[in-house]
């Protein structure tokens, strides 16, 4: 398993170097992007390549050139596999096959982002991409809302702006947040502020929706046993209401509010009918 840099190529290290001159065959995400690292940094290999798509059908073949014997470095289009990246599959199947495993440790958007965004890093919670559906997301985000730990995200440059918009509706405006974009390249940019200063940044700077973004978010005041928030209830339903039945918003609602669900479905019915008041569908 190794990883490679995340953007500046003076972060491979040279026992990362090594383990692919070594390597019989290289596992790439995306053979062209590793083909061209692998010109860069002066290394060939023998590239195959291992993603979403055909992972699963690779497997047996694989792991049948690792029981005879043959090194297989695994590589993403950056930083530490298997994070958001494919390479699970085969690493389970290898394990289960009683094959060495190593890992040549290295750059990771992940940790990178935590060691500055100046966040608490003691506890935190990786939840990669956030769905791409604006529906499927907010109720994602719902489910999250309450969550003590510092939470990161992957996000899409274009999505940027409406997922911290989501954010400040769901965990509140003051809540803090960080945005690290190109983190060790050349335009590397690290955005802090509140929820709501960064939904306006993101509005105001374009540069913010360019590049690969780590976006973290503080966690949730601990309150000790979690009581009824129905402030996070409307605000929760807001939002849920515009993409999914009331009794379906209801339910994911409640679970993030600590109500009961008849509770949180009489609310929906009223803001239902309030919106219907005011013309809108």
């Amino acid at each position: 398993m190794v990883a490679t840099p995340i953007g500046n190529l003076g972060d491979l290290s040279s026992r990362a170097r090594a383990a692919l001159v070594a390597a019989d065959l290289i596992a790439a995400e995306d053979t062209r992007r590793t083909g061209a690292l692998l010109a860069a940094i002066g290394v060939s290999g023998t590239l195959i390549s291992l993603h979403d798509h055909n992972e699963t059908g690779r497997i047996e073949e694989l792991v049948r050139e690792l029981a005879a014997g043959k090194v297989i470095a695994l590589v993403s289009d950056a930083g530490t596999p298997l994070l958001s990246d494919p390479g699970y599959h085969l690493v389970h199947a290898a394990a289960e096959a009683g094959i060495d495993i190593r890992a040549i440790p290295g750059a990771s958007a992940l940790t990178a982002a935590l060691s500055i965004a100046g966040l608490p890093t003691d506890r935190f919670v990786f939840e990669g991409f956030l769905p791409a559906r604006a529906g499927e997301r907010r109720a994602a985000l719902a489910r999250l809302s309450a969550e003590t730990r510092t939470l990161v995200f992957f996000e899409a440059p274009h999505r940027i702006a409406a997922t911290l918009a989501d954010l400040a509706q769901l965990f509140g405006a003051q809540r803090r947040a960080v945005v690290a974009r190109e983190i060790t390249k050349l335009h590397e940019s690290v955005y802090r502020g509140t929820l709501a200063d960064l939904a306006a940044t993101s509005i105001e700077e374009p540069n913010m929706a360019r590049g690969e973004i780590t976006l973290l978010v503080d966690g949730a005041a601990g309150t000790g046993e979690q009581g009824a928030d129905r402030a996070l209830l409307a605000r929760a339903l807001k939002l849920l209401l515009a993409e999914m039945p009331p009794a379906r918003a209801a339910a994911v609602a409640a679970q993030i509010a600590g109500v009961k669900r008849s509770e949180a479905y009489a609310l929906a019915q009223r803001m239902r009918g309030l919106t219907a008041v005011e013309g809108e569908p």
